[in-house]
């Protein structure tokens, strides 16, 4: 319990007299602590199920670790494998059964779907035991109708109501149907959401929600470098080849993602970037430096160039690790998800940073760049750009 924060503090002394909590706390606040402190504190139990995103595996157990580890057992399984195998899960199953358990469902969004058959088979689980724990980055107030299944997974008590009656309470919706070659299709689009206190209400004593407060800042500097002559020849020939009629009516339109994987991987190690990197590590500590990479190909050009620098990509390393020791951040390959960009200016931008932080986003001349500019921007994904835009403007902006 030594050197908690404060919120991490008021997260343990509010939720530990419960059997069961949901700790809502924006990254970098510290919740894998938290929730280790959580679990600790019940000495009745002797086995612990920690459910996370499959990529974070290794990082949490690297984070459980640095806290002084479980006297009991402990597994940690990826949320994915849960629908992936039915072997394991029936393994777990038995665990849980045979012991009294506590399982935390890390980044408890992966279980929002309740016709996914990881989200049945989660709540099932946690039918067999007393002690649940979920953990989010996400305020709750974004995710209203993602609740329901957590709270399930809680205790069906908590909101005393099935699927159907929280829609109806709690989520504004229109249902529109349609007859398409003489089969009726019906959507529901939600418009918003009400009656959130009492939502409130009903769900208080088992939720801590935070935001991240620090008294250190935040500096962001653009860098721009120009691609070599031989690349945006190569810009040029992906993008005449992959939007040729043909090959847009073979995969019926749907390169827009493998495009820009292409199109950015042609220029991802162009020697201009590397200059600009140079030219920023004159003026920063490579031991107190981070550089992003999303490529393996620029990765290992990064780290064979500057030894002393952690080299990290996005996915995998955006998740998990707690680096406050490091205050500099390069974003050498763009990633297009605003989640993962906001995750990697977490990992040093998080409770116990002494030092304020600078970012630095590498932007080259294609157009490409300025497109994943606008969206992290406005925060958006590039999945909802993709249904925002025409083919036509899209083909344009790049």
């Amino acid at each position: 319990m030594q050197n908690l924060f404060v919120d991490q503090l008021n997260a343990f002394e509010k939720l530990r007299t419960f059997k069961v909590g949901a700790l809502f706390m924006e990254p970098g606040t510290g919740k894998t602590r938290t929730a280790y402190e959580l679990v600790k504190s019940v000495e009745s139990i002797n086995y612990i199920l920690w459910l996370t995103p499959f990529q974070t595996k290794e990082n949490l157990r690297s984070e459980i670790d640095k806290c002084g580890g479980f006297t009991c057992e402990l597994d940690i399984i990826g949320i994915e494998t849960l629908s992936s195998s039915d072997r394991t899960y029936l393994q777990l199953t038995n665990k849980v059964q045979k012991h009294n358990t506590f399982i935390v469902c890390d980044e408890s969004l992966k279980i929002k779907n309740w016709d996914a058959k990881r989200t049945k088979r989660i709540v099932q689980l946690g039918t067999y035991t007393e002690y649940k724990l979920i953990l989010n980055g996400t305020p709750l107030s974004r995710n209203v109708l993602d609740m329901w299944a957590q709270l399930e997974f809680l205790s069906p008590k908590i909101l005393g109501m099935g699927l159907a009656e929280f829609k109806n309470t709690f989520v504004k919706y229109t249902t529109i149907t349609k007859k398409i070659n003489g089969i009726k299709n019906t959507k529901e689009i939600i418009d918003g959401y009400e009656n959130i206190d009492y939502l409130y209400s009903l769900i208080k004593h088992y939720v801590y929600e935070c935001d991240l407060k620090l008294d250190v800042s935040k500096q962001y500097q653009s860098r721009n470098y120009s691609i070599d002559a031989d690349v945006a020849e190569e810009y040029a020939r992906i993008k005449e080849f992959m939007l040729n009629h043909e090959y847009l009516m073979f995969r019926n339109n749907n390169i827009f993602i493998e495009l820009m994987q292409q199109l950015q991987h042609a220029y991802c190690c162009t020697s201009n970037k590397f200059e600009v990197v140079e030219n920023i590590m004159e003026h920063e500590h490579e031991d107190k430096t981070i550089i992003f990479c999303k490529f393996i190909r620029s990765r290992d050009a990064i780290a064979k160039m500057f030894p002393d620098v952690k080299v990290l990509t996005y996915g995998k390393h955006a998740y998990g690790l707690n680096l406050q020791d490091y205050n500099t951040v390069i974003f050498f390959d763009k990633t297009m998800d605003y989640a993962l960009r906001l995750q990697a200016e977490r990992r040093v931008f998080r409770s116990g940073q002494k030092n304020n932080c600078t970012y630095y986003d590498l932007t080259g001349n294609v157009g490409l760049e300025a497109m994943i500019n606008r969206n992290i921007n406005k925060k958006e994904t590039m999945l909802n750009y993709f249904k925002r835009v025409s083919f036509e403007t899209f083909i344009k902006e790049l």
